[in-house]
């Protein structure tokens, strides 16, 4: 429910790498988490991608990044807080509803949502954060 790390380290991996930059990182996280908790490795990693590409999505579609190279920092809060609330919502959707690993829970949907929120609104803002105080100057030193 608390992924805020992750909602932080997408974004900064879509700002620095690229385009795919937050699925690439995903990726390994979903590996990651595959090998430790192998009986659901498939939505380990089913669900990670879908995050990473959500991220990307949004820091494309939302122009995270003005022409001028400055964060658009409103932008890529909102931006993660949404595909972080989506993604929990749909994990949640899919285990309960659609295989039906878990038993229905109002109260858990609620937190799931609410933690999501939390999660990616804390994950966005120390993505700009972190982005502005020190990973920009990586970036410009890069491109002389």
């Amino acid at each position: 429910m608390l992924i805020f790390v992750q909602a932080t380290f997408l974004p900064l991996g879509s700002l620095l790498i690229g385009p795919l930059g937050a699925t690439w990182i995903a990726a390994v996280g979903g590996l990651l988490t595959a090998v430790w908790r192998a009986p659901l490795a498939v939505f380990s990693l089913t669900f990670a991608l879908i995050y990473g590409l959500l991220v990307d999505g949004v820091v494309s579609a939302f122009k995270v990044m003005a022409p001028s190279g400055k964060l658009r920092a409103r932008r890529l809060i909102f931006g993660v807080t949404v595909a972080t609330a989506i993604v929990g919502f749909a994990s949640y959707y899919v285990t309960v509803y659609a295989i039906e690993l878990l038993p229905r829970n109002p109260v858990l949907e609620i937190t799931i949502l609410v933690a999501g929120v939390i999660s990616g609104l804390i994950g966005g803002y120390l993505a700009t954060l972190i982005w502005s105080k020190a990973l920009r100057h990586l970036v410009d030193a890069t491109h002389w």
